[in-house]
C-alpha cells in the first residue's frame, strides 16, 4: 500500500496548487512588486520608485483613518456576531424548558424555525442588505427615524449616516444583522453533537445554565468559535467591510471619511484616482493586517483540545 503513495498524492495536489499558485499568490506577489512603481494602472510603461509610495502612506492621513476603522471592524464586529450567535444558539438548544418524560436538556420549541428565521439573513446577497438598511437610514423617510415619530420621540432624529459619530457604527451594525444566523447555524449544529449526558451531570452537579454554558458548550465548541473568528474577520477586514461601506455611506466613506476602511480605500485609489501603484502599496498594508490579526487570533485561542 506504501508503494507509490507519494505519486498518487502529488498527482491529486499538482493541479489544486498550480492554480492557487497562478490565480492567489501569483497576484500578490504582483501586488508587492507594483507597490514600488509609479504605475497608474492605465498605461504599460512606469518606473521603479522604491519606497515612496511607502513614504507616501506612512503621512497619509486618510490612510490611517481607514486603519484604525478597519481596525474596529476587525475586532468588534465578529466579538459581537459571535457573543450574540453562542448566547442565540445555545438559548434555541440548551434553553427550552424540561417536558415530562423527556430529557433534562432540551431545545426550545419551534427551534427549527428560529434557526430558518435567523439564517434568512445569510440568504440575501450583501448589496441588497445594504440598500434596504441605507433606506431604513434616511433621517427623513427612513423606517427607523418613522418608528421613533410613530412612538412620540420626534425629538430623537438622527441624522444615522449622515452623522460623523454614528455612521460607522451604523454600518459595523448592518454586518453584524447579516452574519449572525450564518454562525448560530453554526453553532446550534456544533452544539447538538454535544452528548445530554454532559449537561445532565452539569446541572446534577448545580450547576446553572448560565455554568453550564461556560465550563461545558463553550470549551467544547471553542475549535469553531475560533475558526468563526478569523473567518469573520477576514470578512470585516475585506469584500463584506467594502460593500456595506460602498454602497450605504456618502462619498462613499462619508460623512468626513468618518467611515472609510482600507479595502475601499484601495478601491478609490486604484479606480477613481487612477493611482494603481500606491493602491497596491496601501493592499500590502492590507494583507499584513489581515495575516496579523489571524496570527493574533489563533496564538490567543491556543488551547488543549478537548474531546468527548
Amino acid at each position: 500500500m506504501q508503494h507509490g503513495k507519494y505519486r498518487f498524492i502529488v498527482g491529486f495536489l499538482a493541479v489544486p496548487l498550480g492554480l492557487y499558485a497562478l490565480f492567489v499568490v501569483w497576484p500578490f506577489i504582483q501586488s508587492i512588486y507594483y507597490s514600488f512603481t509609479d504605475w497608474t494602472g492605465l498605461s504599460p510603461d512606469f518606473k521603479m520608485v522604491g519606497f515612496d509610495n511607502y513614504s507616501r502612506m506612512l503621512d497619509d492621513d486618510i490612510f490611517w483613518k481607514s486603519l484604525q476603522h478597519s481596525v474596529m471592524f476587525a475586532l468588534l464586529v465578529p466579538f459581537v456576531t459571535l457573543g450574540l450567535a453562542l448566547f442565540f444558539a445555545f438559548m434555541i438548544n440548551v434553553g427550552g424548558r424540561r417536558r415530562r418524560g423527556g430529557p433534562a436538556i432540551t431545545g426550545v420549541r419551534g427551534s427549527a424555525f428560529y434557526k430558518i428565521v435567523y439564517f434568512f439573513p445569510q440568504v440575501l446577497s450583501i448589496a441588497i442588505v445594504a440598500l434596504l438598511f441605507a433606506f431604513a437610514y434616511n433621517p427623513d423617510s427612513g423606517a427607523i427615524n418613522s418608528l421613533l415619530r410613530g412612538i412620540g420621540l420626534d425629538s430623537i432624529q438622527p441624522l444615522w449616516l449622515g452623522d460623523p459619530n454614528l455612521a460607522l457604527w451604523c454600518v459595523m451594525a448592518v454586518l453584524v444583522w447579516s452574519t449572525v444566523g450564518f454562525f448560530v447555524v453554526l453553532f446550534s449544529a456544533g452544539m447538538a453533537s454535544i452528548p445530554a449526558e454532559l449537561y445532565e451531570a452539569a446541572l446534577l452537579d448545580g450547576a446553572s445554565r448560565f455554568t453550564t454554558f461556560f465550563k461545558v458548550t463553550l470549551p467544547l465548541l471553542w475549535d469553531t468559535v475560533q475558526s468563526g473568528w478569523v473567518y469573520m474577520g477576514i470578512l470585516a477586514l475585506g469584500a463584506e467591510s467594502f460593500a456595506v461601506v460602498q454602497i450605504m455611506t456618502t462619498g462613499p466613506g462619508g460623512p468626513d471619511y468618518s467611515t472609510t476602511v482600507m479595502v475601499l480605500y484601495v478601491y478609490q485609489k486604484a479606480f477613481r484616482d487612477g493611482q494603481a501603484a500606491y493602491a497596491t502599496t496601501i493592499g500590502v498594508a492590507l494583507l499584513i493586517v489581515t495575516l496579523a490579526f489571524a496570527a493574533v487570533v489563533m496564538r490567543l485561542g491556543r488551547r488543549e483540545r478537548l474531546e468527548y
